[in-house]
């Protein structure tokens, strides 16, 4: 039978009876390989399957409840599950079949929860927030540049189950790095647990190279020529897309020390010593964006200067204008009286001169200024 089939006979566990009926309808049919698409073509939210023993994939244990069964009969190797988006109904046979806290299992349902680590017995409950980098040809006000998701991980003595939500962070790459490594594979759930950290780490700190590319356009063109004349929507926007990628990061700090640290039953003390690598890898993250977040804050200060000074630039040269304006218009305002004796009112000359002294007042006034810097 496939996963998609597998997985609707484990969903109706308590329908038609419980694992030994969903056993005898189970038939085995050739595996097909579903690690990398989004959702899995047969309209299940199944993505992969795969038995370890070794640090080696089982071949033919593509059925979970077999796989299972093997794995618990032996007492060897464990079970990866990965499934993406799941709904409430495909995953409570699942949620039974490994003995699931029910408070986990919604967590895992509806997403959106921030990164933990939760303990219930002997199993823990991982989440992280994955990120993405957007592409953009140009920076606007409103172009995202950070898009995030969830993959949340059950880690038991014999399985891990890796649920994720939204369009990217597919763990089927990863899978293969991991197979290639039978070394590493063997060391258990515990190990895959540790790869999906790094993997997610590794590309919080890919994002934030590439976000500082952002910025550090959107400073050189603060500081232009014309950077007082800057949209500051974009700097605003680099602001919240920052904040979501700070979301994403910072709350994982505490998780990643707890398994670096804190003894647990199902992280045995030499992947612990892994966990602290990722720990720095995090805490370089984290010092990244919280510089980011200061440099963006410098920038949007300096851009606001800038148009401080822009418009009291404009304002001096109004204010030099209306001075250069308000010399003709004073003489014009004194010959404009309908006064009989005024000096020169009679003389020939009197019109050329008055125009000559008011163009020499007005180029006079205009040369101050220019000298001044205000023109």
């Amino acid at each position: 039978m496939s996963m998609a089939g597998n997985l609707r006979k484990v969903t109706g566990l308590s329908r038609v009876g419980g694992l030994r009926k969903v056993a005898r309808l189970a038939r085995r049919r050739p595996r097909v390989d579903l690690s990398h698409p989004a959702r899995s073509p047969l309209g299940s939210s199944v993505v992969n399957c795969v038995t370890y023993q070794d640090g080696v994939r089982v071949p033919g244990c593509a059925d979970l409840v077999d796989a299972v069964r093997l794995v618990r009969k032996t007492g060897e190797g464990f079970v990866w599950l990965g499934l993406h988006e799941p709904t409430d109904r495909e995953f409570t046979g699942i949620a039974e079949l490994f003995d699931l806290h029910p408070l986990a299992v919604e967590d895992a349902v509806e997403a959106h929860q921030r990164p933990k680590l939760e303990h219930y017995g002997d199993t823990l409950f991982a989440v992280f927030k994955t990120v993405c980098y957007v592409e953009h040809e140009q920076l606007t006000a409103t172009s995202e540049v950070v898009d995030t998701g969830e993959i949340m991980v059950f880690v038991g003595e014999d399985f891990v189950i890796t649920v994720r939500h939204g369009r990217h962070g597919s763990l089927g790459p990863l899978r293969e790095e991991l197979e290639a490594d039978p070394h590493q594979l063997a060391k258990g759930p515990a190990a895959v647990l540790h790869a999906i950290a790094d993997h997610v780490v590794d590309d919080y700190l890919s994002v934030t190279d590439a976000v500082q590319a952002d910025i550090d356009q959107v400073e050189t063109d603060v500081f232009s020529e014309n950077g007082a004349r800057l949209d500051a929507g974009r700097i605003y926007q680099m602001k919240r897309e920052l904040l979501e990628l700070k979301r994403a990061v910072v709350p994982l700090g505490r998780p990643v020390e707890e398994l670096a640290t804190r003894p647990m039953r199902v992280v045995a003390p030499e992947i612990q010593t892994y966990f602290r690598d990722v720990l720095d890898h995090l805490i370089r993250a984290k010092e990244q964006i919280a510089a980011f977040d200061e440099l963006l804050n410098s920038i949007l200060q300096a851009h606001l200067a800038q148009v401080t000074v822009a418009q009291n630039e404009d304002m001096r040269k109004i204010t030099a204008w209306a001075a250069v304006i308000a010399v003709p218009t004073m003489v014009c305002g004194v010959y404009g009286m309908n006064f009989e004796h005024m000096p020169e009112l009679h003389w020939r000359f009197g019109y050329p001169l008055i125009m000559a002294v008011t163009a020499g007042a007005c180029l006079a006034v205009y040369r101050g200024f220019r000298r001044n810097g205000w023109l």
